[in-house]
């Protein structure tokens, strides 16, 4: 077993304020508990303006960043973290509204916003030559900052995403049926619709779909307001067009990026296998695995193929 490097359990980047904002991390309670054999994890917290991200940094090694979706946390990647964690380094973050983050005050839940999110955690974390593990929503957000700063990543992988303006028919009636006006808004934010629905309607082993499954899903979300990231998002299928044709122009940069792909072939819907083919084309180092006994959350269904292909792409760009 490699030795563990513990890390603080709040990193800031400066310094000077390390100590202080150490003891401000301690202070900070879970909004809601999860089963501990389930979520065996430290929590993290860094602050973001006047709110607070919440994250994971198991392990030791090479540097993995994991990025969920709508309406997922860092718990999603639960069971990878557990097989790979003394292997490597995996961070895994809750987006500001979502987990056990606290968005900042006029935070809009833009997936524009997640992304500078995202890009101001990594820059405060100083990460470097990392893998981006990336599903759903976590696809445009996290390939939005490798575009820009490919000198970053080792490797990548990807999961059951899109990063380019959706013409599927099923995206869009999805888009405005569950990120419309006004029947997608109350869906979302008086019936939580889409933590309580969608979830399980998108993990393919009904075996895996427990009690506590449920509520580690449904508990970020405990009141009309908190539910309102659930509803921007699919909203944002349709309203991102030009910031997603911005992410698809600089797609080529990627092409010689060491890639898995990983997909879930039950979520035909929304994620039909020609949109594999497309990161096939723009991915053009990639290693492909089609998943017949998983749908859109891939985590949930295949937890040991999302660890099989992160090994992979770290064999695939090993230093030694």
């Amino acid at each position: 077993m490699k030795p563990v490097t513990p890390y603080p359990a709040f990193i800031d980047s400066d310094p000077k304020q390390s100590e202080s904002s150490e003891r401000w991390g301690n202070e900070i309670k879970r909004p809601f508990e999860v089963e501990s054999s389930e979520y065996p994890f430290t929590d993290r917290w860094l602050p973001y303006r006047d709110g607070y991200i919440h994250y994971l940094d198991e392990g030791a090694g090479p540097t993995v960043l994991l990025l969920h979706g709508n309406p997922t946390w860092s718990y999603l990647y639960r069971n990878v973290i557990k097989e790979l964690r003394n292997d490597c380094r995996l961070i895994a973050l809750d987006y500001p509204g979502f987990g056990m983050s606290k968005a900042p005050s006029h935070y809009g839940f833009t997936p524009q916003e997640q992304s500078d999110a995202v890009q101001d955690f990594i820059r405060r974390l100083d990460l470097k030559d990392f893998v981006l593990v990336v599903q759903d929503w976590g696809g445009p957000i996290g390939v939005h900052y490798a575009v820009w700063h490919r000198e970053n990543l080792r490797g990548i992988v990807v999961m059951n995403t899109w990063a380019w303006p959706t013409t599927l028919l099923p995206m869009k009636l999805f888009s405005l049926a569950m990120g419309g006006w006004p029947i997608g808004y109350w869906l979302q934010t008086q019936r939580n619709f889409f933590a309580k629905n969608i979830v399980p309607y998108g993990i393919h082993h009904a075996e895996k779909i427990t009690k506590s499954l449920r509520k580690a899903y449904t508990d970020p979300f405990p009141t009309p307001k908190s539910r309102i990231p659930t509803w921007v998002f699919p909203r944002q299928i349709r309203k991102a067009r030009s910031w997603f044709k911005e992410i698809e122009s600089r797609l080529p940069v990627l092409s010689n990026v060491p890639a898995q792909i990983l997909w879930g072939t039950k979520d035909s819907d929304g994620f039909p296998l020609e949109e594999m083919k497309k990161w096939q084309r723009y991915l053009k180092l990639n290693e492909s695995e089609a998943l017949d006994d998983a749908s859109h959350y891939v985590q949930e269904d295949r937890p040991d193929r999302v660890a099989a292909a992160i090994r992979r792409v770290l064999e695939r760009t090993s230093r030694n």
